[in-house]
């Protein structure tokens, strides 16, 4: 996102989530590991690590929800173009707050449901099959991805309405 003035509320929400994709990186990086090791044990001592695939699988949920709003907050998302000069300046800024309003209802309702799932995992001790490890942080983790990703939503439609986005 290019801003042309950033309030200190908006660089607030920059930290957040740049510290939150040095996670994401530190989880690629230990599913990187994971991953190689698995592969030499199973392959040069004939050895597989038990619930490799649990790890990598939980580490990945970590590892793309924690770097999503950094993403969103950088428009570093796929976007498709084709129609902004037939649109003009007010189609863009109309079809801009239009996506930002249905992505945040959409995000609204998933965090709704991660949150209720996570407190549901928790309560009854919901753990993976192999290893045993918890889920509900995991779901806690999705949460606050996708809470932080609509709030960087929301942050977008507050500049794009004032006119403080440049596209």
């Amino acid at each position: 996102m290019v801003v042309k003035t950033a309030p200190g509320w908006a660089r607030s929400i920059d930290r957040a989530t740049k510290a939150l994709s040095v996670v994401a990186g530190i989880s690629l990086l230990f599913m990187m590991a994971v991953i190689t090791i698995s592969v030499l044990t199973r392959y040069l001592l004939n050895n597989p690590i038990t619930g490799s695939d649990e790890i990598v699988q939980m580490t990945g949920v970590a590892l793309v929800m924690l770097a999503l709003p950094y993403a969103t907050l950088h428009g570093a998302h796929v976007s498709v173009d084709i129609f902004d000069h037939a649109l003009g300046r007010f189609g863009r800024m109309a079809g801009d707050v239009l996506a930002r309003l249905l992505t945040g209802f959409v995000f609204a309702v998933l965090v709704e449901r991660a949150w209720a799932k996570m407190l549901d995992a928790h309560e009854f001790g919901d753990t993976t099959n192999m290893l045993g490890l918890p889920v509900w942080p995991f779901y806690g983790i999705l949460a606050a991805g996708i809470s932080l990703c609509l709030i960087v939503y929301a942050l977008e439609l507050v500049l794009i309405v004032r006119g403080e986005r440049e596209e």
